[in-house]
């Protein structure tokens, strides 16, 4: 990490702490900048602004005063998650005050390469492949930003031999004005965060900021399938690998004779590969050819490929059992997220859903429930998804109040070359605290289930 960076001897003022704020300021600390962090939480009970304020930062809590923000600052560093329009923030812009995010606080201290990641799908898979890739040979890989731990912190246990690799936001990206990674990747692109960003232009222009400030000698990986991306790279300098599943690229990483190749070499075939659906080929194309240009071998590129079980919660590989293949897809928490795990398995599926009721249709559902075989509902929206399955004459269709009894009937009316997946389209909030808890619920459900089976138990 680089010490003598742009941030000593300034006055910085960070804005919302959680774990990002906290991480940034003291970053920024041990920079040499003069830092005063503000949270809206009382001083009482905060315990980071209780840490930072014993490491000698100095804290202001249980309010924003108007004060704080003056012509003298270096900068603002706020929240991602912080709307532009609060009123320190719109002071700090009047001002002519940088208003930054943590990634670019992170990126002034980076002293090696970063390879950054974002889109509207599929980042977390994407970053986790790359790290993945990195883990036996090559560099050594950090992973942070929007995954796990904050670049922040992440950039102090790196040096020049590493590689930084971040997964992005729109929100921390717009707060940057120097930040150049030494790979961006480009993913896709569907309206999304229009509430914060306002429109689809500004989620674009917020989008385009990964690669704002690299040069020819940068490289951008981006998604040829997506008119949107071909059109937003146009204005990149940097060297652009296109990676897509439908065109033949020498030039980048593509999908040809039921294979994936990478810079026009076969890297593995597709029955090798060991992620469902044609979502994951894609994100695996673009982490193969970001890993590869930051120094990752093909040898352990493949490996991953090949073994790779998918991201916690993520359409995440569980268990093969009796010829039963079981699938937490517990992150999608709306329809589209159903719709995009179905289209990805040919066998005949056995689909879990329910959980918070919004007051929303499920009527997209209805064409993509060709190879549903079965559908348990469970919570408050149990007899909602379960009336438009039977709309399509889902012949085995059953509500149920929690989510056990819903997996419990699951692997009863199994068979051999079934996937039982948990892709619930709903919030987790009827029953649990965060989609996490409910996957881990499906999870320790299944192995008990499974193992009672083995063991000639209750089935």
């Amino acid at each position: 990490m680089k010490t003598k960076t742009r941030w000593k001897n300034t006055e910085v003022l960070v804005l919302g702490l959680a774990r990002s704020g906290t991480e940034a300021a003291k970053l920024l600390y041990r920079l040499g900048a003069d830092v005063t962090v503000n949270d809206q939480a009382p001083y009482e009970g905060n315990i980071q602004a209780q840490e930072l304020e014993k490491l000698g930062i100095k804290v202001v809590c249980g309010g924003h005063p108007p004060n704080l923000v003056h012509s003298g600052l270096k900068a603002l560093v706020k929240n991602p998650g912080i709307r532009y329009d609060h009123p320190i923030v719109e002071k700090a812009v009047q001002l002519g005050v940088p208003v930054l995010t943590e990634i670019q606080t992170a990126f002034d201290a980076a002293d090696c390469p970063i390879i950054s990641v974002t889109g509207s799908n599929g980042k977390t898979t994407t970053t986790s492949y790359i790290g993945e890739m990195f883990k036996e040979d090559g560099p050594k890989a950090v992973v942070a930003g929007n995954i796990g731990r904050p670049a922040s912190e992440a950039v102090q246990s790196t040096d020049s031999s590493d590689v930084l690799v971040m997964e992005l936001s729109s929100f921390q990206l717009l707060g940057i004005d120097t930040f150049r990674p030494k790979v961006a990747v480009l993913l896709n692109l569907v309206d999304a965060h229009l509430d914060y960003h306002g429109s689809r232009d500004e989620y674009i222009r917020a989008k385009k900021q990964i690669f704002r400030y690299q040069t020819s000698d940068d490289y951008l990986v981006y998604n040829e399938d997506d008119p949107a991306v071909v059109e937003m790279v146009k204005t990149s300098a940097a060297h652009k690998v296109p990676f897509s599943l439908k065109r033949d690229l020498p030039e980048g990483a593509c999908v040809k004779k039921q294979a994936i190749w990478l810079f026009g070499k076969e890297l593995l075939s597709l029955k090798e590969f060991s992620l469902p659906g044609e979502h994951n080929t894609a994100n695996a194309l673009a982490a193969a050819a970001a890993a590869s240009i930051g120094g990752a071998s093909k040898a352990q590129i493949r490996k991953v490929l090949r073994t790779f079980s998918g991201v916690e919660h993520r359409l995440q590989f569980i268990k093969e059992w009796k010829g039963r293949r079981f699938y937490n897809n517990s992150k999608a928490t709306n329809v589209p997220a159903t719709i995009t795990a179905l289209k990805a398995f040919e066998e005949p599926v056995i689909l879990i859903g329910g959980g918070l009721d919004r007051g929303l249709a499920f009527d997209e559902l209805e064409k993509y429930m060709g190879k549903v075989k079965a559908v348990f509902t469970y919570g408050e929206t149990a007899e909602k998804i379960a009336e438009t399955a039977r709309k399509v004459s889902v012949k085995n269709v059953k509500t149920f109040e929690i989510l056990n009894d819903a997996v419990d009937e699951a692997v009863g009316c199994s068979e051999d070359g079934d996937v039982i997946l948990l892709s619930p389209s709903c919030a987790s909030w009827d029953q649990y605290r965060t989609f996490e808890e409910r996957g881990d619920t499906f999870i320790r459900t299944v192995e008990r289930l499974t193992a009672e089976t083995s063991t000639g138990g209750q089935k």
